[in-house]
């Protein structure tokens, strides 16, 4: 192996999980959504989108209000009650999972504020069929500062 791909090889796996690790939403299990929730640690807030480096706590649990929380109208066709309903925990123990938001111009439209580190957070969205490869989650919903966001689509 060249000097030189070693170097790149070895800048790649340098970079942080969030900068390589884009994943397109047949990568996703949509029949099983997910729920997270912890303190923000890392924040990437630009395009392709926003994304979060989120720390959970050991004892996570799906809140016994979560199918009853108000969710804002949008302009996908999504079904977000029974998301809500359907959510769980991820069975795998990882404590730092990589959260994929919305695009910038989407979050603009919802008005959401720029997240900070140390921000307490929880979201609703998928992970890899069957768990497996990165602990990485596409957010469907967002709720932070006691607002909820839906961001498959704009505002409806």
């Amino acid at each position: 192996m060249s000097v030189q791909r070693r170097h790149c090889i070895l800048a790649l796996a340098a970079l942080p999980l969030w900068t390589r690790a884009h994943h397109g939403w047949s990568s996703f299990d949509a029949e099983r959504p997910i729920y997270l929730a912890g303190t923000v640690r890392k924040v990437r807030w630009q395009n392709p989108h926003a994304e979060l480096e989120l720390e959970l706590p050991a004892d996570l649990s799906v809140p016994g209000d979560l199918a009853q929380r108000t969710i804002p109208a949008q302009t996908a066709p999504v079904d977000g009650k029974a998301l809500l309903a359907k959510a769980v925990v991820p069975r795998r123990r990882d404590r730092l999972w990589q959260v994929e938001l919305a695009p910038l111009t989407r979050m603009q439209a919802w008005q959401i504020a720029e997240i900070k580190p140390g921000a307490a957070v929880s979201l609703v969205g998928f992970t890899l069929r069957e768990e497996k490869g990165d602990a990485v989650l596409r957010a469907e919903f967002l709720f932070v500062d006691g607002k909820a966001y839906a961001l498959r689509s704009g505002p409806a």
